[in-house]
Formats: C-alpha cells, sequence, structure tokens
C-alpha cells in the first residue's frame, strides 16, 4: 500500500487500481478443472533432479508431460492404475531439474502458468544484457528508459552501463565513414 500512495503523488500518474480475477481459466497449466488463474496460482512443486513424488490420479496432470515428453517414459493410465514403462508406479524419481519462467509482464505473459515446467536442458542461455527496453507508458521518446539501454544483467553490485560507449562508438564509425568517404572523393 506504501508503494501506491507513493505513486498516487506522482504527476505522471493517472490512475491505481488493483487488477486481481478471480474468475478460473481453464487455459493455465496444467490446464485441469480447478479454480486458478493468472492471479491466484499454486501451490506447485517444481520439479528437482533426484527428488521423488507420490503419484497419483490428482497430482499426475502436473507431471505427465516432464514423465512422457521431457524424460522419455511410456505411460500407461488404466482407472487410478498408473504405468511407466509398463510397471505399476506410486512414485516417480525425477531425472533432471526443472524451472518455472514468469514472465515480467504478468498480464501479458505466456509463461509456465500456461505452458508448464521448463526442463533444464531446454535452458539455452542466461541473460547478460539489456540492449532495449522500452515503457509502455511513455510517449515519443520517453518511451525509452534511457537509465536501462545496453545495461548488464545479473552479477554483484549495481548495474552497469555501455551506452555511453556505445555512443562514442558510433560517433567514431560515423565519423572515420564521413573521413574515409571524403579522403575518397579527393582521391
Amino acid at each position: 500500500m506504501e508503494t501506491a500512495n507513493r505513486l498516487k503523488n506522482n504527476p505522471i500518474v493517472t490512475n491505481i487500481g488493483r487488477n486481481v480475477s478471480y474468475i478460473p481459466e481453464p487455459s493455465v497449466f496444467p490446464q485441469i478443472k480447478n479454480k486458478w488463474n493468472k492471479d491466484n496460482y499454486g501451490p506447485i512443486y517444481i520439479p528437482q533432479k533426484g527428488k521423488k513424488i507420490d503419484l497419483n490420479p490428482e497430482n499426475l496432470p502436473f507431471y505427465r508431460r516432464i514423465i512422457t515428453e521431457y524424460e522419455g517414459n511410456n505411460l500407461k493410465i488404466n482407472g487410478t492404475e498408473i504405468r511407466i514403462n509398463g510397471q505399476i508406479a506410486n512414485s516417480y524419481t525425477f531425472k533432471q531439474n526443472y524451472f518455472w519462467m514468469m514472465g515480467d509482464n504478468r498480464h501479458n505473459s505466456e509463461d509456465s502458468r500456461y505452458w508448464g515446467y521448463v526442463p533444464e536442458d531446454h535452458i539455452v542461455g542466461k541473460p547478460v544484457f539489456i540492449w532495449m527496453s522500452l515503457d509502455s507508458n511513455g510517449k515519443g521518446i520517453n518511451k525509452v528508459r534511457w537509465d536501462r539501454v545496453f545495461t548488464t544483467v545479473g552479477g554483484e553490485g549495481q548495474p552497469y552501463s555501455y551506452f555511453k560507449f556505445f555512443l562514442i562508438g558510433l560517433a567514431a564509425y560515423f565519423g572515420i565513414s564521413f573521413y574515409m568517404n571524403k579522403k575518397k572523393e579527393n582521391a
């Protein structure tokens, strides 16, 4: 509430309101009938390599894709009986770590709330650099968050911006190009 009160005093803020939905969304992971939506979600367990869970018809929708698609097992369900690779299974041990990926624009992100867990072997890299950052509420040139452009991500301490070095390099490039073209014209 303190942050909301502080924002109300900002002259560029026109409205502050809570945007929380309590209507169930059948499209949220694991796409079963429950009362979850993008605002009210969980609880869930995020699988870790070597951890064992009890399997039952209620929690199987959370782990079905992991068991079959990501970890390559054959899964069959007959009533309440669960078989993995032909063997009756009451539990499952995960072969790798999984992650829950969330977008930074909560109400406009297609993230793990919709497509579920991400296996560790599907993560290709890690963020290192912000090359552009836009403010959806900004107008004109103020739409660009200049303090974040060409800024490092993660690490220790404060983010460091390379924007001034980029501008110097850009000026040098255009200066040298201009000089070389003039030199060609005079030759």
